[in-house]
């Protein structure tokens, strides 16, 4: 499972159609449908019902409290090392501020 596919997932949950859902995560309606195909097939069974009106199918509505925890661990995960992992422009201008007062021009 690639966190592309649970971002998609939810997305198509949310949309309930395919188009839509693809623009939202910015790729096209084949790139999103082969990776829900793809997903489908990891966890063993269709997760949508796509005769109009697309629906969760019994799978889909189980499977997706856990996507959208994996979701969300990960948003955490990364907001967490965002705090903790300095960026690299403001570490380059802590260390020109530190040089410069180093080293007055004359």
């Amino acid at each position: 499972m690639q966190m592309h596919q649970v971002h998609y997932f939810l997305a198509l949950c949310e949309e309930l159609n395919f188009t839509r859902a693809a623009r939202r995560c910015g790729v096209s309606q084949p790139s999103l449908t082969t990776a829900i195909g793809a997903l489908e097939r990891e966890l063993g069974g269709a997760l949508f019902d796509r005769k109009p009106p697309i629906v969760l199918t019994g799978l889909g509505r189980v499977l997706r409290p856990y996507l959208d925890e994996i979701a969300r661990n990960a948003d955490h995960a990364r907001d967490v090392a965002r705090t903790l992992t300095p960026r690299p422009d403001a570490e380059r201008s802590a260390r020109q501020t530190v040089h410069s007062s180093e080293h007055p021009s004359s």
